[in-house]
């Protein structure tokens, strides 16, 4: 087979693009950073017509890195669910309002309010929460009201990114522009899905839940399942792919999952990224509001998952804040030191309000337990414990539900910590495995634009795909310990409630 699969990952902190060779392995990674702003404290915006210009200069270079070998597909996938709004022209009427950004928390409780007796969650998913679409557009209509009454359409990030690809505005019917009928008003399911506005059980948008949130009819597109074939790349896109099948790859999160392990029952993936993800797998869907839940690249399975709001992130805040910029091996040979338990140290990583399984845009980080023989190597450990006892409060929600989890997928950034990668697995009490994690969310899309294209035949042949790196067993050695912190880690939310939510309105 001489024909290449390119996959783009638009991603919170950079727009990445690989080559896929199917029978061999990566052959390219290109990428390009993408620029977070924040306004206000909890605000998260990104520019999708940056993403756009990154796309097509990565996309060129790809072309370029194939040295004539034709490429048979391209897959899109991007962080979600990203709030795009478009003009009846396709063109964004401002920046994107990012998944993680936590400005609609009124909104989001006079929505709860409004939608008690709605069973919102049972019929989306998920609960409503900061994640969640709707309460982001109540906050536009309130505070850019001038922004909706110029939109045609809403989507996510790589929903925009596939339609421009294909020439075609990205959602709803009320869009103008009319290239490949396939196209034209399609949303991938797991942006539908982590929107908050589809009832999935129905297989359609939800008009009551819609409604409440000031969401027009003609804003939202057709849903169409992962791995669907949306158009052919048109003379506006790339030049050297016109004509190329472009296809919609889901989530970022989830095909970074399956590119990671996330197959069969058992396994679970945990992502170290700016965010922290934690996923699993079903053939069931599992739907509680201390989680998410979105389809699997894989026909017919579903992923209950969890995100933190900061993990990477908070790793790097205190590298620059208050570790004067040191390198991380240097704070790590520290916080080693330290030793488990951190010399009493107990951290909550809601540095950023929090996701799941708190769903609590207020909820703020805290650090318990300090004296004047704490160094920075204690500190910089809680922070590493902290993260990891959120995971494991994750993995107790999971097997509440009767999920399993029998062993660790590691991926993202975070994962090259040889500390950081003991750590989990202590506090976890599962064997972890390091995956490779420079290829992720884009070699998930690349075989899904396989599978779409129809080049490639089967969807468990990713494991021959997907790299492996160190393994870890749990100490049992610091089990006791880690259980007696992890009990103090899920008392300190509750009883500081009061002071944190009375805290955050001071920022």
């Amino acid at each position: 087979m001489n024909e290449l699969l390119l996959a783009i990952d638009v991603g919170t902190t950079a727009t990445k693009c690989l080559l896929l060779d199917p029978g061999r392995g990566v052959v390219a990674e290109y990428e390009r950073p993408a620029a977070l702003a924040s306004a206000r404290p909890g605000w998260a915006e990104e520019d999708p017509d940056a993403w756009w210009a990154s796309v097509r200069e990565l996309a060129a270079e790809a072309v370029a890195g194939a040295e004539g070998r034709p490429v048979a597909a391209v897959g899109v996938t991007g962080m979600v669910p990203a709030l795009v709004c478009l003009d009846a022209d396709g063109r964004p009427l401002r920046a994107a309002i990012l998944q993680n950004d936590a400005r609609a928390d009124r909104e989001i409780a006079e929505l709860r309010d409004a939608l008690a007796g709605a069973d919102v969650l049972q019929r989306t998913g998920s609960a409503i929460t900061q994640q969640s679409v709707g309460p982001k557009l109540l906050w536009l209509s309130r505070h850019e009201p001038g922004v909706l009454a110029r939109t045609a359409s809403v989507c996510g990030s790589y929903d925009f990114i596939a339609s421009r690809l294909a020439g075609t505005a990205a959602a709803g019917t009320g869009s103008t522009a009319a290239a490949s009928p396939a196209a034209a008003g399609v949303v991938e399911a797991n942006w539908a899905l982590e929107s908050g506005l589809y009832d999935f059980r129905a297989g359609a948008w939800a008009p009551d839940i819609c409604g409440a949130c000031g969401v027009e009819p003609g804003w939202l597109g057709r849903v169409v399942p992962s791995g669907s074939v949306v158009g052919d790349v048109t003379a506006g896109g790339v030049p050297g792919l016109v004509g190329v099948p472009v296809v919609t790859a889901g989530a970022d999160h989830v095909a970074g999952a399956f590119a990671a392990g996330l197959v069969d029952h058992g396994d679970v993936v945990v992502e170290l990224g700016g965010a922290g993800n934690i996923l699993a797998a079903t053939t069931e869907p599992v739907v509680d509001e201390r989680l998410y839940l979105d389809h699997h690249l894989v026909p017919g399975r579903w992923v209950p998952n969890g995100c933190m709001a900061t993990t990477g992130s908070l790793v790097r805040w205190f590298q620059r804040e208050i570790g004067a910029g040191a390198p991380l091996p240097v704070l790590d040979a520290e916080a080693a030191d330290a030793g488990p338990g951190a010399g009493g140290l107990v951290l909550t990583p809601y540095f950023l309000g929090e996701k799941t399984p708190l769903n609590d845009p207020l909820a703020r980080g805290s650090v318990v337990g300090l004296h004047l023989g704490h160094r920075r190597g204690h500190v910089f450990r809680a922070v590493l414990e902290g993260v990891a006892f959120a995971f494991r409060h994750h993995v107790d929600v999971l097997r509440e539900l009767g999920v399993r989890a029998d062993r660790v997928n590691l991926t993202g950034g975070g994962a090259s910590s040889a500390l950081w990668r003991q750590i989990i697995a202590d506090v976890l009490a599962l064997p972890v495995v390091r995956r490779d994690h420079r290829s992720g969310a884009a070699l998930g899309a690349a075989y899904a634009a396989g599978m779409g294209a129809g080049v490639l035949g089967s969807w468990s042949d990713i494991t021959r795909l997907a790299g492996v790196g160190e393994s870890v067993l749990p100490d049992p050695r610091t089990a006791a310990r880690y259980d007696e912190l992890y009990g103090v880690y899920r008392s300190l939310y509750p009883a500081l409630l009061t002071q944190q939510h009375t805290l955050a309105r001071f920022g």
